[in-house]
């Protein structure tokens, strides 16, 4: 029998989730009103051009949802001198100068990155999980699943491999757990009442921007809205009290912002990603784009407004920090830097390595990954433990999805050490303590004109919790961040087809940056099959990068119209010089392709002044340097 609340519960849940849905018809449009203009203003301007103020949308100024009146409607309208406007014509919003911009919400598809599809048939008990190098040595937690977390601690006892696991229990071994750190992971809610979530949960950092209310709970009729619980485990399940597993960060505050899981467009996007920007320390991301190999997708206008204004105005002027999986789409040939969040300078883009240190099948590639984490590899690979809904707890939590929010509790630990670090210089302190060592047997890394070994499968290498800590307890301040543009020739078009093969365009930089830190490439491309193309960037130094690889599935028209392209390879290089940017054709002969590369410009990002860091010279990559830092 099923009771009264929860019938009504789910008619309230139907009408909210309706109203969301009716915005996704003609009738609707996001409208940013120039600055000075009041609300007042909005519902004047909304009524003397044939519309209503159907809402203000939370934590943007001067932006509202208009709503397109009837006819009928229109007829019974006052004007502001109290009287009925007669049957007035609807103008286009976008022509009013007062609107800065105005445009219609559209359902976007964004895909948890945990490739659960086809693990949530398994049996998911938590029967101890058998392989022989798998051993309980000396487990420093009583919480019931504490030894199947292997990526905090090796429980391996073989002789002569080197430390697979995240080297965190020295930072434990020193009181450092997170506290005082608040964390927000935008997904698909957190079952906050969880026994092992509920002593870190912070209502404050906390909103269901899918139905505007405080109670950002999953929707439990659906077994595939377990995502935001699990992520959320990761950082900060409580430690010692038999109960799951240990957080990462289990002295850290979490709180669930609710975007997923409902209908999903730039409002909803914008809302969450921006909301508590000055209270939220770091905000974990483990969605994006869908991961099917043809997909070119970036934020929308409020999201990146949200961003940027985060890591602008977030904690204190330091900057909110940005936990980005770098995506699930290897086995369909995708390349992260065909998403647009993944590929933002802003965010902190987390890939995966395997249980046993190799690139696991689903993780993608591009030069927009800093780091990576562990989680799940082959099947038989054991993958991350975690809360999940109903109270329970999983061993089977895998994807980029599991790395992400493991990065966050890192950074988190970082954080309460040295809470003066802004989000650039967490960046760099990856950069210089990720280590190469545990994926040294991988193909494709390289060494970059600053001493750097990168890889497009893993950034600088594994995140190492205590050489992060110990870093950001004595770091300095990176100098003060500059954005030039490199000089090109005069702007042609140039012809590219699968006769001709490639394109290329050479930019020179004599500008202030000496130390890089992030590169955009931005293209103004058509092209007849977008999948074909490959992309590469050589710097001065002779660092070669491969922006974009072939995409098979991609069989798209549309080209990249425009679209920017990110990398961090070159990290610390000087940038002074020549830089050669290759555009290629890889179809096969007999194949007809074509398409014209209409604009080119190349953005470098970094500093004038040396990184304190780098005053002793590059980093090295000898067995032991890490471990004993």
């Amino acid at each position: 029998m099923v009771s009264r609340s929860l019938v009504i519960l789910v008619i309230f849940i139907s009408l909210t989730m309706a109203t969301y849905r009716n915005l996704l018809n003609n009738r609707f449009w996001v409208v940013r009103l120039q600055d000075g203009l009041t609300e007042a203003d909005a519902e004047v301007l909304a009524t003397i051009n044939g519309y209503r103020v159907y809402r203000k949308v939370t934590g943007f100024p001067n932006t509202f949802v208009f709503e397109r009146l009837s006819t009928a409607e229109r007829r019974m309208t006052w004007n502001p001198n109290g009287k009925r406007s007669g049957d007035r014509e609807v103008r286009d919003l976008r022509e009013i100068d007062e609107v800065m911009w105005a445009s219609q919400p559209e359902r976007l598809r964004r895909d948890k990155r945990d490739i659960i599809n086809y693990i949530e048939l398994l049996d998911n008990s938590l029967e101890p999980y058998e392989e022989e190098f798998v051993k309980i040595v000396n487990p420093e937690f009583n919480d019931e699943l504490w030894q199947h977390e292997w990526y905090l601690k090796d429980t391996r006892s073989l002789p002569g491999l080197p430390k697979l696991d995240l080297n965190v229990l020295p930072v434990y071994e020193r009181g450092i757990t997170g506290k005082g750190v608040r964390v927000a992971v935008l997904d698909d809610g957190i079952e906050y009442t969880h026994e092992d979530l509920a002593a870190n949960y912070d209502p404050e950092i906390s909103w269901d921007c899918n139905h505007d209310t405080a109670d950002a709970r999953p929707n439990f009729q659906d077994h595939v809205n377990s995502h935001g619980t699990r992520c959320a485990g990761e950082i900060a399940m409580v430690a010692n009290n038999k109960k799951c597993g240990v957080g990462i960060a289990f002295g850290a505050k979490v709180g669930a912002i609710k975007l997923l899981g409902g209908h999903v467009y730039d409002l909803i996007e914008g809302m969450a990603l921006g909301y508590a920007y000055d209270k939220v320390d770091i905000y974990s991301s483990s969605w994006g784009p869908t991961d099917d190999g043809k997909t070119v997708e970036r934020p929308g206008i409020l999201a990146r407004e949200a961003i940027s204004r985060g890591v602008r105005r977030g904690r204190g002027g330091k900057g909110a920090i940005f936990v980005w999986a770098s995506g699930n789409g290897g086995s369909r040939a995708d390349n992260c830097n065909c998403d647009g969040y993944a590929a933002s300078i802003y965010t902190i883009t987390v890939g995966s390595a395997s249980q046993h240190g190799r690139k696991p099948w689903y993780g993608e590639v591009c030069s927009s990954i800093l780091t990576v984490t562990y989680s799940s590899g082959a099947y038989e690979d054991q993958m991350i433990t975690t809360t999940d809904v109903g109270n329970k707890c999983t061993v089977k939590h895998t994807g980029t999805s599991a790395s992400a929010p493991l990065a966050a509790g890192i950074i988190a630990l970082g954080l309460e050490v040295n809470p003066n670090i802004t989000w650039r210089d967490v960046q760099h302190i990856i950069v210089n303590t990720a280590e190469f060592v545990p994926l040294r047997d991988n193909k494709g890394w390289f060494e970059n004109g600053a001493g750097f070994l990168y890889n497009i499968r893993f950034g600088f290498g594994l995140m190492n919790a205590d050489a992060f800590v110990k870093t950001a307890a004595k770091w300095e301040n990176v100098p003060e961040k500059l954005t030039e543009t490199a000089q090109k020739p005069n702007k042609t078009t140039d012809y590219l087809s699968t006769n001709l093969g490639r394109i290329s365009k050479l930019f020179f930089y004599q500008g202030s940056i000496r130390y890089l830190e992030h590169v955009e490439v931005e293209l103004d491309l058509e092209y007849s099959e977008r999948g074909v193309l490959e992309i590469f960037l050589m710097s001065p130094s002779g660092t070669k990068i491969q922006l974009l690889t072939k995409r098979g599935r991609d069989k798209s028209e549309k080209g990249f119209r425009p679209w920017t392209f990110m990398s961090v390879a070159t990290w610390s290089e000087d940038p002074r010089g020549p830089w050669k940017l290759s555009i290629i054709d890889t179809s096969p002969l007999g194949t007809e392709n074509y398409g014209n590369l209409l604009d080119s410009k190349l953005i470098l990002h970094g500093t004038a002044e040396i990184p304190p860091i780098l005053r002793n010279g590059p980093r090295e990559y000898n067995m032991n340097y890490v471990r004993q830092a």
